[in-house]
């Protein structure tokens, strides 16, 4: 087992630096992370987002890796052969970007080198930085089982991308055209419409007149992109739209050109936006180029692919296309064409890698045809193959599925899977094979030249549930492993890499590739706000390792998330992590320390035959905790589970239970609690090992040394089996009434706490109790000892008269009646708090006007508009303890 040198003495405070390499070394070494493949039990699957090959940890990786591996360790802890399969990507534009900004320093660019050199490059750039990700994951406590590991440009994922490029060829699926594409300048490439991410940004709407040719008269267009009208081929208005009827056939003079374009009727104009009049430009806009294929209008391209205008652009070539707008202004003014500009606020695409504005450009690029992929991806999920856990995703996953356009594949880059297709000089056909060809497929000639472009990066991430484990050849691991069983990711790629699994798995595997699809949010700061580098407020989660613990940090991650939600990481949730690992580690030793003065081992077992009330409590809410925590965790439930855990071993075990033993523990001839501290212990560090891997294995193997256990005992906690409760031995009412007992210490100890009176202070007590006066008998000691009372009278009486002096508390247990004694001003005390009542009433009033007003929700910033919800709620938290102590000093 991976044991502190001296197990017996745990140190007083947990050291996560010196436990989690130690650890995590022992559980590799050990072999706990590879699946058992000569089990019969049904296989849990699951295969990691590779993250790219560039990247360092960031707080979004920490989050997939904190949900993804609690989801691996419980599933290898139910005893099912689990394989969590690790990988990275090697992600063509942001390498390729990283690599080109090396050699920029040096002076050099990759024309200069060539592709060869520059791959050449790049892959000394991957083999020094590429496995970096890897060390980090493994700081995190990541079980995945490493000698499986891939990397999208290794042999068989190569193999793969190949196999799966021929057969779409082969099908009819792949076809190269040219068509209108995003256009990055700064990336030098095609961008799928995923890849371009829309931002607002304050421009200006131009109007301009478009004069008839026959000098009867003009049109107004309105246009936020004016240097584009070099390019137009046509005016398009609405057929229905009673403004134009009359002017459809007719044709323009286009401005600063001497050409001549028709007035068309297409149903795609809008008439309520700008004029109702739009100026057609096919080769520079996805929406102009669709009317003009429907019209047969002709295509003028007039800016290049480096952002200048081009020889089409007449007297502007040349140009920077910002810079052709300006004076295009300038001579519409002059000419006076201009009718007006306004301020206009609008969204425009952007590259997801590195906010350059694209161009949308005509260009030949290499498509998939999708409708015919989607449409088995669309029915597994209707008929429920497939469920997207949080289910409102489903509906976002149809829309778009159902609206899919072709998918443009080729990348303008030199890193990544370049397309496998051979152009022959001689007779210009295309040869696409699974082998490197040596001679023209259609004339035999051996003057042929492969594409220049790489395949999309998604493209072959989008094999990554098949190609992991060996596809195209038919592999044992193929052959255990697929189809997988959750893919666990952010909602932000559902479309990018999820839609894409599932419809390449089922085109080349025949079956879905996963049957659970669980899509966690976004890592946010503390104020609500998206990290971001430029902002400044990124996480490190390694500094934070460093600072708290791998533990801390996944604990923290993984507190009350749902399902789609966005979480907010802040040092609060750091710090209340650390101390809950820090209380488990206290508790433990306190249970340790007294198993080991014991002369002979505890045998561990599930204790039978409990008489003691505390202890039948204790094990009653452990199993229905075990409980709980099961059915949470089937339904995808983590942090709710997580939550039930963190609250019983916190407030009922060490707040409640281990308070209540200390006595016990220093008599001889009463019954022990010790065998049960123990075994509440062993059974929750079972369940908390999921979301606290490290500390609780230290832990475990300490405790396990000082009891006498079972000979099949696990050799680590690791392996050892999740807690189930198959036959409950719950005790009813040994829960009731300890929730009576609790309700009522508490009660007592909320009153001393608002009038300030000492809680060690002893207080003279009377209790009534008309139902449970034999339980107050019974527990009288632990009554005066938690609640600091001393009880002088128990009636069995609903009610007993209220003394001079006396305030009486009203609980289910029975009703107290206290004796305050002169110490306290016990309505100088009400009055204060009366006082704090009405203007807590007041801000509340306020903070509620201001949160129900829609213009300031609109137009204050997300972080000021979530402080205010921070302090309205624990403003209403604070008017509801108030509420309850004056309706409690009745």
């Amino acid at each position: 087992m991976a044991q502190n040198d001296n197990p017996l003495n745990m140190s007083r405070a947990y050291s996560p630096a010196d436990t989690e390499s130690r650890i995590y070394k022992f559980w590799e070494e050990s072999g706990y992370f590879k699946p058992d493949t000569s089990s019969d039990s049904p296989p849990f699957v699951m295969i990691m987002p590779p993250p790219n090959v560039t990247g360092e940890l960031h707080m979004g990786h920490a989050l997939t890796v904190a949900i993804e591996d609690m989801i691996v360790r419980w599933h290898r802890m139910k005893g099912e052969p689990t394989l969590f399969l690790p990988g990275t990507d090697h992600a063509g534009i942001a390498t390729q970007v990283v690599v080109e900004r090396l050699l920029a320093t040096e002076g050099l660019n990759r024309y200069q080198l060539g592709r060869e050199k520059f791959e050449a490059r790049i892959w000394e750039w991957v083999e020094t930085y590429g496995t970096r990700i890897y060390e980090q994951l493994r700081r995190l406590g990541t079980s995945c089982d490493w000698s499986r590991s891939k990397f999208t440009l290794d042999e068989i994922p190569r193999a793969a991308v190949r196999k799966t490029f021929v057969d779409l060829y082969n099908k009819g699926l792949i076809y190269r055209g040219e068509r209108i594409a995003n256009w990055c300048l700064r990336c030098s490439t095609a961008l799928s419409d995923l890849e371009v991410k829309y931002m607002e940004v304050n421009g200006n709407l131009y109007q301009i007149r478009y004069p008839f040719s026959d000098g009867s008269g003009f049109i107004v267009v309105a246009t936020t992109r004016p240097e584009t009208m070099l390019g137009d081929t046509a005016v398009a208005v609405n057929p229905e739209d009673e403004r134009f009827k009359k002017y459809i056939g007719k044709e323009i003079k286009l401005p600063l050109t001497n050409r001549l374009i028709p007035i068309i009727a297409d149903g795609a104009v809008e008439a309520e936006f700008g004029t109702g009049a739009l100026k057609v430009t096919p080769a520079h806009d996805p929406v102009d180029f669709e009317i003009g294929l429907r019209n047969n209008l002709p295509v003028i391209t007039v800016i290049g692919d480096d952002g200048t205008m081009n020889s089409a652009a007449g007297e502007f070539q040349g140009l920077d296309r910002f810079k052709c707008r300006t004076l295009i202004e300038d001579q519409l003014k002059a000419q006076g064409l201009l009718v007006k500009t306004d301020s206009f606020q609008h969204s425009i695409g952007h590259c997801d890698r590195c906010d350059e504005i694209i161009e949308p450009l005509i260009s030949k690029q290499w498509y998939i045809s999708m409708e015919s992929l989607a449409a088995p991806a669309i029915k597994a999920v209707k008929e429920n193959q497939i469920r997207i856990i949080p289910e409102r995703f489903t509906s976002v996953y149809f829309n778009w599925m159902e609206n899919i356009r072709d998918w443009p594949v080729s990348r303008q880059l030199w890193w990544g899977h370049q397309i496998p297709v051979w152009y022959c000089e001689d007779c210009l056909s295309e040869t696409v094979t699974n082998e490197d060809p040596q001679t023209c497929q259609s004339c035999g000639s051996s003057q042929i030249q492969q594409d220049q472009d790489v395949l999309d990066t998604w493209f072959s991430s989008g094999l990554w549930t098949h190609s992991t484990l060996g596809w195209p050849n038919d592999t044992e691991d193929l052959k255990s492993f697929y189809p997988g069983s959750v893919m666990e990711t952010g909602y932000d790629i559902l479309f990018f890499w999820v839609a894409r699994m599932i419809m390449l798995g089922i085109s080349n595997m025949g079956q879905i590739p996963f049957h659970t699809i669980y899509l966690h949010g976004l890592v946010l700061d503390p104020e609500g706000v998206k990290m971001s580098k430029t902002k400044g407020n990124v996480l490190n989660p390694l500094d934070l390792i460093d600072e708290y613990g791998a533990d801390a940090v996944r604990f923290a991650l993984t507190t009350g998330t749902s399902a789609g939600n966005n979480l907010r990481m802040n040092e609060q949730k750091l710090e209340s992590s650390r101390n809950f690992a820090n209380k488990l580690w206290n508790a433990s030793r306190f249970v340790i320390s007294n198993l080991n003065k014991k002369e002979t081992s505890i045998k561990f077992s599930k204790p039978e035959n409990i008489l003691n009330r505390h202890d039948k409590w204790i094990i009653s809410r452990l199993d229905q905790v075990t409980q709980d925590v099961n059915r949470l965790m089937e339904d995808f439930q983590f942090g709710e589970a997580q939550t039930h855990i963190h609250d019983f071993l916190w407030n009922e075990y060490c707040d409640w239970y281990i308070e209540l033993t200390k006595d016990r523990l220093k008599v001889q001839d009463v019954e022990s609690p010790l065998s049960i501290l123990a075994y509440i212990l062993e059974r929750t560090l079972r369940l908390l090992h999921p979301f606290l891997p490290f500390v609780t294995e230290e832990i475990w193997a300490n405790l396990c040394k000082s009891l006498d256990t079972p000979e099949d005992w696990p050799n680590s906690l690791i392996t050892a089996e999740y807690p189930v409760i198959s036959a409950t031995t719950i005790d009813e009412p040994s829960i009731i009434e300890m929730g009576k007992l609790i309700d009522f210490i508490r009660a007592i100890r909320n009153m001393k706490s608002e009038l300030n009176i000492q809680q060690r202070q002893k207080i003279e007590c009377r209790i009534a109790s008309e139902m449970e006066s034999s339980l107050v008998e019974s527990e009288k000691s632990t009554l005066e000892k938690f609640a600091g009372l001393s009880i002088s009278e128990i009636s069995d009486s609903h009610l007993l008269q209220l003394h001079s002096g006396e305030i009486s508390i009203v609980e289910n247990l029975g009703t107290a009646y206290i004796s305050l004694g002169e110490g306290v001003d016990l309505g100088g005390e009400l009055e204060r708090l009366r006082n704090e009542q009405n203007e807590l009433s007041k801000y509340i009033s306020s903070l509620t006007k201001r949160l129900s007003n829609q213009s300031f929700i609109n137009k204050a910033p997300e972080e000021v508009v979530e402080k205010e919800k921070g302090r309205l709620k624990r403003s209403t938290d604070r008017e509801t303890r108030i509420n309850e102590i004056l309706e409690t000093l009745n």
